[in-house]
């Protein structure tokens, strides 16, 4: 299959849901380019031996493509320095993909998936919550789009399996892609994003909290805590 054409993203507003407990990093956010971070990560090492964990692999994202002077910067950074040894469905895990939804709902819907399936794996669990902050971001990219007709019944959207959407990640990885748009496989009909780097991003603020209750079977609240913007 040939590889999809590219689509134009301007000054586009999306929605990203991460962890509570995953801080952002205030060092990326008191410097403005990679000069001032090295001389501010040297001092504050000294003090701070955990540092180098929190910060995360830097090597991961060229200091030309890293978007300080941004507001939210760690929180652009943190999928590319912080990456998932298990991969996702566009990376193996060898590199990082900030992934965002058009809207709030289905960025719920994409991570309810996902945090179903991660507790219903843990033997005897009847209920937990997890505090979730939802990132408005926005971002410029063009992007090779699948979220058209014509490849909404290709493997690349197969529900559990990701071998063939990791395949076209990594093509397009390898041709210096800014990333990929496509239709939700958790929410049908509605679009999300997956940036291949963070230097397309312009803005990241937070925007509200959600907490996603497990009842021993499914997510059965995603309720909205505190909005902020």
């Amino acid at each position: 299959m040939s590889l999809p054409e590219q689509r134009e993203f301007k000054d586009q507003i999306s929605y990203r849901l991460m962890p509570s407990k995953f801080p952002p990093i205030a060092l990326f956010e008191d410097v403005a380019n990679h000069q001032d971070f090295e001389v501010l990560f040297s001092i504050q090492a000294i003090t701070n031996p955990r540092l180098r964990q929190e910060v995360g692999n830097l090597n991961c994202v060229p200091p030309e493509e890293r978007p300080y002077g941004i507001r939210g910067c760690s929180y652009a950074l943190g999928p590319f320095v912080h990456l998932n040894p298990y991969g996702s469905r566009f990376s193996r895990g060898q590199f990082g993909v900030y992934y965002a939804a058009a809207d709030v709902q289905t960025a719920i819907a994409e991570t309810r998936y996902h945090q179903e399936k991660y507790f219903s794996l843990i033997e005897g669990l009847k209920y937990d919550r997890l505090s979730m902050r939802c990132l408005k971001t926005l971002f410029t990219a063009e992007l090779h789009d699948i979220s058209v007709q014509q490849y909404r019944q290709s493997e690349w959207y197969d529900p559990d399996n990701y071998h063939s959407s990791q395949q076209l990640g990594d093509q397009l990885k390898k041709i210096n892609s800014q990333g990929i748009a496509y239709d939700s496989v958790r929410s049908p009909g509605n679009l999300c994003f997956g940036l291949f780097s963070p230097k397309y991003i312009v803005d990241v603020i937070q925007a509200a909290h959600y907490s996603y209750i497990w009842d021993g079977q499914k997510i059965s609240v995603a309720m909205e805590m505190l909005t902020v913007v």
